[in-house]
């Protein structure tokens, strides 16, 4: 059986999650499905490193796929490509993984961003990966109202109530708010997050940013520990799964050792 590390993105829209559901159409069924026509039927299964929800993108999740078949990682990437036609989700890179690998399990930092349109026209070539919020938002104010977030806290007030998490203490590496002209973009990492825990953080700063919310509640909201004094939560649209990191990173080749 050999084990594989894929680098996928997809565009989530027109999916329930990641994950395999009793309705609706996952990610994960059309890559195990795909990965099924390479070994003649049988059953295929999948690792992720992070389940992203409906309508939640990915431009670099990392899946972990054991399969028995001797194939090389270009016609590996190729194959599946051809066979998840025409779905909206993309192999970019395939590599062998040694088996004490795991694609959730060895990941030490994920990275999301998630953007904000604040302009009063609606989004026309960017519908569908934005937030669209017509009111002016105060960036500044967001970004200093962020800084409350970063390091190790309990994020019980950004986690969704049916989170399965045995633990809500995550440290939060980063978290920038910038701006570009009309766009806002939001940089999060961490190595692991809460169940909506980002997009409960963005529905949260956005209340900042609009003026309902003074900078200093945010300090407050968090240590309540209580989902009910934080803001709603942003949309899926605006989110998207953009890194994720390893100690050896599985996608990195090898340096030639040049000795002649």
């Amino acid at each position: 059986m050999s084990r594989w590390a894929l680098k996928l993105e997809y565009d989530g829209a027109p999916f329930v999650g990641w994950q395999r559901q009793a309705s609706g159409l996952s990610v994960q069924e059309v890559l195990e499905t795909a990965a099924a026509r390479l070994t003649g039927g049988a059953a295929v299964s999948t690792v992720v490193a992070g389940r992203t929800d409906a309508g939640v993108h990915a431009a670099g999740q990392v899946v972990e796929l054991s399969i028995e078949r001797i194939i090389d990682a270009e016609r590996l990437r190729d194959a599946l490509n051809y066979h998840m036609k025409p779905y909206p989700v993309a192999v970019l890179q395939a590599a062998p993984a040694s088996q004490a690998w795991s694609a959730r399990f060895s990941a030490n930092r994920r990275s999301y961003r998630y953007l904000i349109l604040n302009r009063r026209a609606r989004p026309t070539l960017l519908a569908g990966r934005v937030w669209h919020v017509p009111p002016a938002l105060d960036a500044g104010a967001m970004q200093c109202a962020a800084r409350a977030l970063l390091g190790r806290h309990d994020f019980t007030s950004f986690r969704a109530a049916a989170c399965q998490a045995k633990n809500p203490l995550r440290t939060l590496d980063r978290l920038d708010v910038t701006r570009w002209g009309e766009l806002i973009e939001i940089t999060v990492e961490a190595r692991s997050f809460l169940h909506h825990q980002v997009r409960n953080m963005v529905g949260t700063l956005k209340l900042v940013g609009d003026g309902s919310w003074p900078v200093e509640r945010i300090a407050a909201v968090l240590g309540a520990r209580d989902r009910t004094a934080a803001g709603p939560t942003a949309p899926a649209e605006g989110l998207c799964l953009m890194a994720v990191s390893y100690p050896e990173n599985p996608f990195m080749p090898f340096a030639c050792d040049d000795r002649s």
